[in-house]
Protein backbone atom coordinates (compact mmCIF):
# COMPACT_ATOMS: atom_id res chain seq x y z
CA UNK A 1 0.00 0.00 0.00
CA UNK A 2 1.17 3.58 -0.55
CA UNK A 3 2.03 5.77 1.99
CA UNK A 4 -0.31 8.56 2.75
CA UNK A 5 1.18 11.73 1.50
CA UNK A 6 0.97 14.30 4.79
CA UNK A 7 -1.87 17.06 4.01
CA UNK A 8 -1.09 20.67 3.50
CA UNK A 9 -2.68 22.99 5.71
CA UNK A 10 -3.27 26.68 4.61
CA UNK A 11 -0.65 26.01 1.81
CA UNK A 12 2.16 24.78 4.21
CA UNK A 13 3.58 20.93 4.30
CA UNK A 14 3.76 19.60 7.30
CA UNK A 15 7.91 19.34 6.63
CA UNK A 16 7.82 23.13 6.76
CA UNK A 17 5.55 23.32 9.79
CA UNK A 18 8.08 21.12 11.50
CA UNK A 19 11.00 23.35 10.21
CA UNK A 20 9.16 26.28 11.78
CA UNK A 21 8.74 25.16 14.95
CA UNK A 22 12.33 24.16 15.24
CA UNK A 23 13.23 27.73 14.21
CA UNK A 24 10.72 28.66 16.29
CA UNK A 25 12.80 26.74 19.28
CA UNK A 26 16.14 27.60 18.19
CA UNK A 27 14.98 31.31 18.78
CA UNK A 28 13.82 30.95 22.03
CA UNK A 29 16.94 29.32 23.12
CA UNK A 30 18.80 32.23 21.37
CA UNK A 31 16.96 34.94 23.54
CA UNK A 32 17.08 32.47 27.16
CA UNK A 33 20.71 31.61 26.29
CA UNK A 34 21.75 34.96 25.16
CA UNK A 35 20.04 37.41 27.92
CA UNK A 36 19.45 34.75 30.86
CA UNK A 37 22.01 32.38 31.15
CA UNK A 38 21.99 28.55 30.00
CA UNK A 39 21.50 27.53 33.66
CA UNK A 40 17.99 29.25 33.13
CA UNK A 41 17.59 27.59 29.38
CA UNK A 42 15.17 24.67 30.80
CA UNK A 43 13.47 22.85 28.08
CA UNK A 44 10.11 23.95 30.23
CA UNK A 45 11.51 28.04 29.38
CA UNK A 46 12.77 27.30 25.79
CA UNK A 47 8.99 25.47 24.84
CA UNK A 48 7.17 28.51 26.69
CA UNK A 49 9.13 30.84 25.24
CA UNK A 50 8.43 29.44 21.67
CA UNK A 51 5.04 28.92 22.79
CA UNK A 52 5.59 25.83 21.67
CA UNK A 53 4.31 22.22 24.04
CA UNK A 54 7.10 19.33 24.66
CA UNK A 55 5.58 17.54 22.16
CA UNK A 56 6.92 19.56 19.79
CA UNK A 57 10.27 20.26 21.38
CA UNK A 58 10.80 16.42 21.22
CA UNK A 59 9.66 16.41 17.31
CA UNK A 60 13.16 18.00 16.61
CA UNK A 61 15.54 17.57 19.99
CA UNK A 62 16.07 14.49 21.96
CA UNK A 63 16.98 16.85 25.16
CA UNK A 64 18.06 20.16 25.77
CA UNK A 65 21.68 20.15 25.13
CA UNK A 66 21.13 18.83 21.75
CA UNK A 67 18.97 21.98 20.87
CA UNK A 68 21.92 24.16 22.23
CA UNK A 69 24.59 22.16 20.59
CA UNK A 70 22.62 23.01 17.14
CA UNK A 71 22.31 26.73 18.06
CA UNK A 72 25.95 26.91 18.66
CA UNK A 73 26.97 25.09 15.27
CA UNK A 74 24.35 27.28 13.47
CA UNK A 75 25.83 30.58 14.92
CA UNK A 76 29.46 29.17 13.77
CA UNK A 77 28.03 28.14 10.65
CA UNK A 78 27.02 31.88 10.24
CA UNK A 79 30.72 33.20 11.50
CA UNK A 80 32.14 30.57 9.22
CA UNK A 81 30.30 31.55 5.93
CA UNK A 82 30.48 35.72 6.95
CA UNK A 83 34.16 35.54 6.88
CA UNK A 84 34.10 33.40 3.57
CA UNK A 85 32.15 35.73 2.09
CA UNK A 86 34.44 38.84 3.24
CA UNK A 87 37.10 37.25 2.23
CA UNK A 88 35.93 36.25 -1.19
CA UNK A 89 34.28 39.55 -1.71
CA UNK A 90 37.25 42.48 -0.89
CA UNK A 91 39.89 43.23 -3.09
CA UNK A 92 42.79 45.01 -1.93
CA UNK A 93 45.92 44.14 -0.20
CA UNK A 94 46.35 41.28 2.57
CA UNK A 95 45.59 43.47 5.54
CA UNK A 96 42.22 45.18 3.68
CA UNK A 97 41.48 41.07 3.20
CA UNK A 98 42.34 40.24 6.67
CA UNK A 99 40.66 43.34 8.39
CA UNK A 100 37.01 42.54 6.72
CA UNK A 101 36.97 38.46 7.47
CA UNK A 102 37.77 39.77 11.18
CA UNK A 103 35.83 42.32 10.99
CA UNK A 104 32.95 39.42 9.72
CA UNK A 105 33.86 37.07 12.25
CA UNK A 106 33.40 39.74 14.73
CA UNK A 107 30.46 41.25 13.24
CA UNK A 108 28.30 38.11 13.92
CA UNK A 109 28.61 37.65 17.70
CA UNK A 110 28.62 41.55 18.19
CA UNK A 111 25.73 42.83 16.50
CA UNK A 112 23.77 40.57 17.65
CA UNK A 113 24.99 39.87 21.62
CA UNK A 114 22.98 36.90 21.82
CA UNK A 115 24.60 35.14 19.47
CA UNK A 116 28.29 35.84 20.92
CA UNK A 117 27.28 35.66 24.80
CA UNK A 118 26.34 31.68 23.46
CA UNK A 119 28.65 31.00 21.36
CA UNK A 120 31.74 31.85 23.74
CA UNK A 121 30.34 32.78 27.52
CA UNK A 122 27.72 30.56 28.02
CA UNK A 123 29.23 27.34 25.93
CA UNK A 124 32.25 27.11 28.40
CA UNK A 125 29.83 26.16 31.33
CA UNK A 126 28.29 23.10 29.64
CA UNK A 127 30.20 20.03 29.11
CA UNK A 128 28.98 19.62 25.40
CA UNK A 129 29.24 22.94 24.73
CA UNK A 130 32.75 23.33 26.39
CA UNK A 131 33.75 20.26 23.90
CA UNK A 132 32.40 21.63 20.61
CA UNK A 133 33.30 25.53 21.40
CA UNK A 134 37.06 24.27 21.74
CA UNK A 135 36.62 21.63 18.49
CA UNK A 136 35.42 25.16 16.82
CA UNK A 137 37.95 27.27 17.83
CA UNK A 138 40.52 24.76 16.88
CA UNK A 139 38.68 24.99 13.61
CA UNK A 140 38.88 28.26 12.92
CA UNK A 141 42.11 28.51 13.63
CA UNK A 142 43.10 26.04 11.11
CA UNK A 143 40.88 28.67 8.94
CA UNK A 144 43.49 31.30 9.97
CA UNK A 145 46.44 29.08 8.94
CA UNK A 146 45.22 27.83 5.42
CA UNK A 147 44.43 31.16 4.94
CA UNK A 148 47.40 32.86 5.91
CA UNK A 149 49.47 30.39 3.73
CA UNK A 150 47.29 31.72 0.25
CA UNK A 151 47.93 35.20 1.50
CA UNK A 152 51.68 34.74 2.01
CA UNK A 153 52.47 31.80 0.52
CA UNK A 154 55.93 30.67 0.65
CA UNK A 155 56.30 33.56 3.52
CA UNK A 156 53.43 31.86 5.91
CA UNK A 157 54.72 30.41 8.93
CA UNK A 158 55.90 26.83 8.62
CA UNK A 159 54.39 24.36 11.22
CA UNK A 160 53.82 24.29 14.27
CA UNK A 161 54.46 28.11 14.23
CA UNK A 162 51.70 28.84 12.15
CA UNK A 163 49.21 26.93 14.43
CA UNK A 164 50.72 28.24 17.72
CA UNK A 165 50.06 31.84 16.16
CA UNK A 166 46.78 31.22 14.90
CA UNK A 167 45.68 30.12 17.98
CA UNK A 168 46.61 32.61 19.85
CA UNK A 169 44.80 34.81 16.91
CA UNK A 170 41.58 33.18 17.66
CA UNK A 171 41.80 32.72 21.53
CA UNK A 172 42.96 36.39 21.76
CA UNK A 173 39.88 37.83 19.86
CA UNK A 174 37.58 35.32 21.47
CA UNK A 175 38.79 36.60 25.18
CA UNK A 176 38.43 40.22 23.54
CA UNK A 177 34.90 39.70 22.40
CA UNK A 178 34.07 38.34 25.50
CA UNK A 179 35.37 41.02 27.78
CA UNK A 180 33.82 43.35 25.19
CA UNK A 181 29.82 41.45 25.81
CA UNK A 182 30.60 41.89 29.60
CA UNK A 183 32.04 45.68 29.29
CA UNK A 184 35.15 44.84 30.51
CA UNK A 185 37.26 46.82 28.15
CA UNK A 186 37.41 50.37 27.29
CA UNK A 187 37.91 49.05 23.37
CA UNK A 188 35.22 49.19 21.21
CA UNK A 189 35.06 46.22 18.63
CA UNK A 190 36.19 48.79 15.75
CA UNK A 191 39.73 48.79 17.85
CA UNK A 192 39.82 45.07 18.72
CA UNK A 193 39.17 44.02 14.71
CA UNK A 194 42.01 46.41 13.76
CA UNK A 195 44.85 45.10 16.28
CA UNK A 196 43.38 41.32 15.68
CA UNK A 197 44.16 42.84 11.67
CA UNK A 198 47.65 43.99 12.87
CA UNK A 199 48.29 40.58 14.50
CA UNK A 200 47.35 38.44 11.70
CA UNK A 201 49.44 40.65 8.88
CA UNK A 202 52.36 40.85 11.42
CA UNK A 203 52.66 37.69 13.14
CA UNK A 204 51.29 35.21 10.07
CA UNK A 205 54.37 35.09 7.88
CA UNK A 206 58.61 34.80 8.43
Amino acid sequence: MMTPTPRRYRGISAEERRAARRRQLLDAALEIAGTRGVERTTMTAICSEAGLTERYFYESFDARDQLLLALVDEIAEQVRTAVLTALSDTEGDTAARAHAALAAFAAVLTDDPRKGRVAIIESASVPALRTRRHELFRDFAALVVSQAHVMFGSQALPAPRDEISARLLVGGLGELITAWLQAETGADVEEIVDEATRWFTAGMHT
